[in-house]
């Protein structure tokens, strides 16, 4: 099975963008607020599944988990998008990631 990562995530949203561009507000630096707080909107909709379904039906009702996993696509697009405003590569993602990572395991 392929994996399926922030490289595609992206490829995904350029395609997005350049067929809604006389549409969608571009992504830029300048737009890049806007970005993160649209993926912020759609994290609370996944929060209002967990909240109003529980996680039960997260795990055992095909129709919710779905719906769940729909708005979790909806956040990693946005935070994509976020990604793309201010120009940072899923090179840079992987460092910084890893970095913090690090940090982490040697916290406690």
């Amino acid at each position: 099975m392929e994996d399926f990562g922030f490289l595609q995530m992206q490829e995904i949203q350029k395609q997005l963008q350049e067929k809604y561009k006389d549409k969608w507000t571009p992504l830029s630096p300048q737009t890049g607020s806007n970005s993160l707080l649209w993926l912020m909107v759609e994290l609370g909709e996944a929060a209002d599944i967990i909240k109003k379904d529980g996680s039960g039906k997260i795990m055992e009702e095909p129709a919710v988990r779905k719906h769940f996993i729909e708005e979790l696509s909806d956040v990693m697009m946005y935070f994509n998008d976020v990604m793309l405003c201010y120009g940072i590569s899923t090179a840079e993602l992987k460092e910084v990631y890893l970095e913090k990572h690090r940090r982490n395991m040697e916290r406690w």
